[in-house]
Order: structure tokens, then C-alpha cells, then sequence
């Protein structure tokens, strides 16, 4: 006789009188083992033994019943296992009661009761395993959708993202950067704005390092807004779905950072305005991340598979624009998206090919885990290379200053201020004769147009961008509507 008391050694579902707990759990182990197999009906005679022995143990009679369903479900009697199931909700909870939650749900939506599945989709919910969470929330999204309730669909769909907001992270930063950038288009106060949130070089030497993100808020016209936002648009949400709203949001901001230094290192003294510096960030992160991690994500699949050509396009295209685009920025914010996407695995799919990697119910579903100080260290080493440009370009910009200061001390005047000087008068010549159109004779017309003369220069140089270039004090002009960068 073995330990759990069964002559021969084998559970055996047609002993008569009472169960002993160690036979029990032996009539179970023994049933699980024949619904694997696919003996159905012997694994359904050892569970519904259990289940009639009268045994004091709620949870192991729970698990039978649990078991006993699911053999139903597979000899087709689809009644007796729900019934079986809804047995387990209604004794006390045990391990056995999410399982039975879920297998009702499923039950109900195979049979078309799709508010009775929402209902014991939530049951399941308030009872999953924090790795099931967002499968369910997948569900309960799917559900909510059919049955006509966007709001709460959406809100189920963002928890199985993981960023748990209810709402797209790319979408609230799409709809602030086309307030700002139509704001500075636009409004009165315009051309204050844009100089307060462009990328101004010689500002940045001099601190002002927030000037690395507000940049991205800013564009050079509806056209540069347009294409930027269209990409951020089709981009956004995909990395948003692979990392979580969180995560998405650091990438985000870190590599509109490194691109706004790949400007401010190696793409000139002129302003810039744009936001595809972070756009080819998240670029890089897709391909990176498609390379090297091999996320499992069909909604996505087709547009990933892209984005290498949309890169090289643009890429070529800013090359070939004569200056007007900045690629450094582009270049900057690509290097630091691939930095990222290589470096930290997808969180919220499925990858084929990562590291830290659990495996899921079937085996084939595989979400990376990694460390957290694997994410962390990623961007503290972008943040040491923005640190580096920022060095390297604020050297830059001194030496320009003490050039420009010993050109004057020479007595020659730098091209760009010499050409900003000329524009200026030019500006200036056209409301002077406004002043001299008054009679010659009359010395008080004379005395009342001086003041409009004198106001003349003070309206073109509104028209102006004024950049500290000299710390002794003086200024490089650069006209805002000719001049400025796209990037």
C-alpha cells in the first residue's frame, strides 16, 4: 500500500468510503496528470471522486471542481463545466477561484454573452496575478469596445500598455507642441515667444540648457509642424505600446536632448526650431528595438518594417537642402534613439530575442524583465553625452566670441553683422522720407518729423533677433524669417 493508503499504489477513483487529505491530493495529482494526457473521462472520474468524498477542505474540493469543469469543457458538455465553475466562485477564494473566473468569462463569450464575460473578466481582474494584468485588461478592453463603451475600452487598453493614465502620451504632446507652435505663428507676441523657446546656440552656451527641449514645441511653419506631428503620430503609439506611457515619455524628452546637441555641437550659430530630433529618436528606438529585441506586435509590424527606408529619405533630403534642415539635430536624436531601443528591451509585448525573458503560459509568450538599473544606466549614459556636447559646443562658442572681439579690436567687421547692419539701414532708409516729405520752410514740421525718424531704426530692429555673441556686449543680428533652421 503506498503513503496516501491506495492498494497498489495507484490512486483509485472507485475506493468506497471517505477520503484521507493525502489521498485526496493523490487522486488529484493523478486526475491532472490524464487531463494532460487527453484521457478526459478518466481524469473526469478522479475529479468528481474528490469532489463527492465529503472532504473538509474547501480548497481541494474547489480544485476538483475546477479540474471536473474542465474535462466537461472537453467531452463537450459545456452546461456541466460552467455549472462546475460557478460552483468554485461561490465557495470561498482559493487558488482555484481566478482560474474559474477566467473559464467563465471565456464560456460566456463563446456563447455570445458578452455583458455576463465583462462581468467575470473583472471578477478575474480583482483576483489576477500581476503578470496576468494586462491580459485581462486587454479583455476587458476588447469587451468594453463591442459593447459600445469607448471611454472604458480606452482606459482598459491603456492599463494593458502599462502606463495605467487612461489616456496616449503622444497624443497630449502632439496636441501641446500644436497649441505652442501655432500660438507662435500666429499670435501678437509671436516672434517674443519663439525667441524665448528656440534653440539660440549662444543662450545655451551661457545656461540656458531648457532650451534643449522648448525647442521642440517650435516649428518653422504649418508644412515643418505638419510632417512632424504626422510621424509622431504614426511613431508615438507604437513605442508608447512596446515600453508603457512612462518609459516612452524618457525617451521622449532624452533624445529630443540629444538632438538638440547635435545642433548645438556641430550644426552652427543658428537658431533652430523642431521636434524631429526626438522623432528620429523614437525612429532609432523602433529599429533598434526591432533589431536586436524582436517584439512580438502585429498592429505595428507593417509600419516597423519602414521606418529604415523613411530615415535614409530623410536623411538625403536634409543633406540636399542647402542648410535649411538641420540633420546634425536629426543625426543626434537617431543616435540616441538606437542607444535606447538596443539597450532596453520592450516591457509591455512579447519578444523573440531579448534578454531577460519570462516565459509565459504556453511557453511562447516571452516579456522581458530586465533590471532596473539596466533602463537607468541607459540614459545616464546619454545624459553623459549631452553633457559632452554641451562642453564641447559651449567651447565652440567661445572661441567664436574671442575671434569676433579681436576682429573688432582690429578694426574689421565680421560678414554676418556687417550684412545684418546693411538690412538694417536698408529698413530704416524707407521710413526716412516719411520724415522729409514735410516742407523744408517750416521748421516745426521739421522739429515734429525728427522724433519719427528717430523711431524708424527702433521698428526695423524689432524685426531682429538679437543673440549675445560678445560678453563685452555686442550682438549678432540674424534676420528670424530667413535665417532660422528647421530640424
Amino acid at each position: 500500500m503506498d503513503p496516501a493508503g491506495f492498494p497498489g499504489g495507484q490512486p483509485d477513483p472507485s475506493l468506497q468510503g471517505p477520503l484521507s487529505r493525502e489521498q485526496a491530493i493523490a487522486l488529484l495529482e493523478r486526475a491532472d496528470e490524464l487531463l494532460a494526457a487527453g484521457d478526459f473521462a478518466d481524469a473526469g472520474r478522479h475529479y468528481f471522486r474528490v469532489v463527492g468524498s465529503g472532504l473538509d477542505d474547501p480548497s481541494l474540493t474547489a480544485a476538483a471542481l475546477l479540474g471536473l469543469g474542465e474535462a466537461r469543457y472537453r467531452l463537450d458538455d459545456d452546461a456541466g463545466a460552467l455549472s462546475d465553475w460557478q460552483t468554485v466562485t461561490r465557495m470561498p477564494d482559493s487558488p482555484s477561484t481566478y482560474p474559474a473566473w477566467r473559464n467563465i468569462a471565456a464560456a460566456q463569450v463563446r456563447a455570445g454573452d458578452l455583458p455576463a464575460a465583462l462581468d467575470a473578466y473583472r471578477q478575474a481582474d480583482r483576483r489576477a496575478p500581476p503578470g496576468d494584468k494586462a491580459e485581462i485588461a486587454s479583455r476587458l478592453g476588447w469587451l468594453a469596445k463591442e459593447l459600445g463603451d469607448r471611454r472604458g475600452a480606452n482606459r482598459y487598453f491603456a492599463r494593458a500598455r502599462g502606463d495605467g493614465l487612461g489616456f496616449s502620451i503622444s497624443r497630449i504632446i502632439i496636441a501641446v507642441t500644436v497649441i505652442v507652435s501655432v500660438s507662435a505663428m500666429y499670435s501678437f507676441e509671436g516672434a517674443d515667444f519663439q525667441q524665448a523657446l528656440w534653440l539660440d546656440k549662444f543662450a545655451v552656451a551661457d545656461g540656458e540648457y531648457w532650451r534643449l527641449w522648448t525647442v521642440t514645441l517650435l516649428h518653422g511653419g504649418l508644412l515643418h509642424l505638419a510632417f512632424n506631428m504626422y510621424a509622431l503620430w504614426i511613431v508615438g503609439p507604437i513605442v508608447e505600446r512596446w515600453y508603457g506611457g512612462g518609459r516612452f515619455l524618457v525617451f521622449y524628452l532624452a533624445c529630443a536632448a540629444t538632438g538638440s546637441v547635435g545642433s548645438f555641437a556641430f550644426g552652427g550659430d543658428v537658431p533652430s526650431v523642431g521636434a524631429s530630433g526626438a522623432v528620429f529618436g523614437l525612429f532609432g528606438v523602433l529599429v533598434a528595438a526591432g533589431r536586436f529585441h524582436q517584439p512580438v506586435d502585429r498592429q505595428s509590424r507593417a509600419i516597423s518594417g519602414q521606418i529604415g527606408m523613411i530615415i535614409v529619405f530623410n536623411l538625403v533630403f536634409g543633406f540636399a537642402s542647402g542648410g535649411q534642415i538641420d540633420n546634425a539635430a536629426h543625426i543626434g536624436g537617431l543616435v540616441g534613439g538606437v542607444w535606447l531601443g538596443a539597450i532596453v528591451p520592450p516591457t509591455r509585448v512579447a519578444t523573440l530575442s531579448s534578454f531577460w525573458r519570462r516565459a509565459g503560459p504556453a511557453g511562447m509568450d516571452r516579456v522581458a524583465h530586465p533590471p532596473t538599473g539596466v533602463p537607468l544606466l541607459a540614459v545616464l549614459v546619454l545624459a553623459g553625452a549631452v553633457a559632452a556636447g554641451l562642453v564641447y559646443g559651449t567651447a565652440i562658442r567661445e572661441d567664436g566670441r574671442r575671434s569676433n572681439v579681436d576682429t573688432a579690436l582690429t578694426g574689421s567687421v565680421p560678414a554676418t553683422v556687417i550684412r545684418s547692419r546693411a538690412s538694417a539701414r536698408h529698413s530704416a532708409g524707407r521710413a526716412a522720407p516719411r520724415a522729409a516729405a514735410a516742407p523744408r520752410a517750416a521748421a516745426a514740421p521739421r522739429a515734429a518729423a525728427a522724433p519719427r525718424a528717430a523711431a524708424a531704426p527702433r521698428a526695423a530692429e524689432s524685426r531682429w533677433t538679437r543673440i549675445p555673441n560678445i560678453r563685452a556686449g555686442a550682438t549678432l543680428r540674424i534676420d528670424a524669417s530667413c535665417s532660422i533652421r528647421w530640424f
